[in-house]
């Protein structure tokens, strides 16, 4: 074997294990920035703030009674979105408050829209019992317009 072949075996490790190194440095660079970009979303508090009032307010406006599947996943949602936050799933957790607070949202409208029809239904009722009263009892008298009674200016 020539010198140089000897030679230059050891070089070509030194070269490899600094080749393997930085692919290593850069696999750990790569990972940390992925970790990194996780950890700089912000914590949706504030979604999830919003739709824990909704909910409250859907509650509040008896969504329970007009509307109880849109509060229920609503409730759900609002309770995912949660986890998802404690779990440092952020961006999870934001969509799922987001969707909570619009499920509230349409509780509390359908809850609105169920109560105006049951005022419009008592309404109508009222009307239908007030004509039908109307109906039943007899014309009251007519009263004589003053002058009628012969004490009038025309009456000498």
């Amino acid at each position: 074997m020539s010198e140089t072949a000897i030679l230059g075996r050891p070089l070509m490790r030194r070269q490899r294990a600094a080749g393997a190194r930085r692919a290593i440095c850069a696999a750990a660079i790569l990972a940390a920035s992925a970790l990194g970009a996780c950890a700089s979303q912000p914590k949706p508090t504030a979604q999830l703030v919003r739709a824990s009032t909704l909910v409250g307010q859907a509650e509040k406006d008896r969504a329970q009674r007009y509307a109880a599947a849109d509060l229920q996943r609503a409730r759900d949602e609002l309770a995912s979105a949660q986890t998802a936050e404690s779990d440092g799933k952020y961006e999870s957790a934001r969509r799922l408050a987001d969707r909570a607070a619009a499920d509230a949202d349409l509780a509390s409208a359908r809850a609105a829209s169920g109560k105006a029809e049951e005022s419009a239904t008592q309404v109508r009722h009222s009307l239908e019992t007030l004509r039908q009263q109307m109906q039943q009892s007899p014309a009251p008298p007519a009263e004589s317009a003053p002058g009628a009674s012969g004490a009038g200016p025309d009456h000498r």
